[in-house]
C-alpha cells in the first residue's frame, strides 16, 4: 500500500529506559486510560487475530470519520512496537477502508529520561480509491491535506498524554 500521509509527534519521558515496555503498555491498555488520552478516543481492547498475534482495537473519531482500527502486532520490543491494521472508516460519504501502521519508540536521553515518539502512517487501499472513483474525486490533494492536518492535530494531542501514562506505569514498577 501506498504511504497517502503520516506524523510523527515526540514527548518527554521521565524514567529509565529500563523500566519502560512500550508493547506491554499498548497491549494492556485500559479502556479508561485510552480514552483519557485524546477527546476523541472512545475505547479500546485487546485480543488476538486467527494467527495467535497480539491485537489491540481502539475505536476514535477524528475529523468526523469513526475509525475502528484492528492493530495486529508487528514488531514487539520493550523499546520499540509497530503495529498494523486495515481499519474500518466511516464517514458522512461511505465506510471505507484505511490501511494505519502505528510506531512506537522510546529512545534513553539520561539516566533518567527517554524521548517518546508516536509515528502514524495512513495508506490507501483499493477500497478507499474505489471510493474516491465513485465520488469522482480525481485530486488528491485537498484530501490529503486535510487529512495530514487531522493527523498531526490528533498526535499531538495523545502523545504527550501517552508519554504521561507510560511514565507513570513506568515509575510504579508496572514492567519488572
Amino acid at each position: 500500500m501506498e504511504t497517502f500521509t503520516e506524523s510523527t509527534a515526540t514527548a518527554f519521558i521521565n524514567a529509565p529506559l529500563e523500566t519502560i515496555d512500550l508493547t506491554e503498555w499498548l497491549f494492556t491498555l485500559k479502556d479508561a486510560e485510552y480514552q483519557a488520552c485524546s477527546k476523541v478516543h472512545i475505547a479500546c481492547g485487546n485480543s488476538f487475530d486467527s494467527d495467535g498475534k497480539r491485537m489491540s482495537i481502539n475505536v476514535e473519531e477524528v475529523a468526523d470519520n469513526l475509525l475502528i482500527q484492528h492493530y495486529i502486532e508487528e514488531i514487539g520490543l520493550k523499546d520499540h512496537c509497530r503495529v498494523n491494521s486495515i481499519s474500518d472508516s466511516f464517514s458522512v460519504v461511505e465506510r471505507t477502508k484505511l490501511g494505519i501502521t502505528w510506531e512506537l519508540k522510546v529512545n534513553r536521553l539520561s539516566e533518567s529520561s527517554c524521548e517518546f515518539s508516536n509515528h502514524v502512517v495512513v495508506s490507501l487501499t483499493a477500497d478507499f480509491l474505489d471510493l474516491l472513483t465513485k465520488a469522482n474525486i480525481t485530486d488528491l490533494e485537498p484530501i490529503r491535506n486535510n487529512m495530514h492536518q487531522n493527523l498531526k492535530a490528533h498526535n499531538e494531542e495523545e502523545t504527550p498524554l501517552f508519554a504521561k501514562d507510560i511514565e507513570k506505569k513506568a515509575l510504579n514498577g508496572i514492567w519488572k
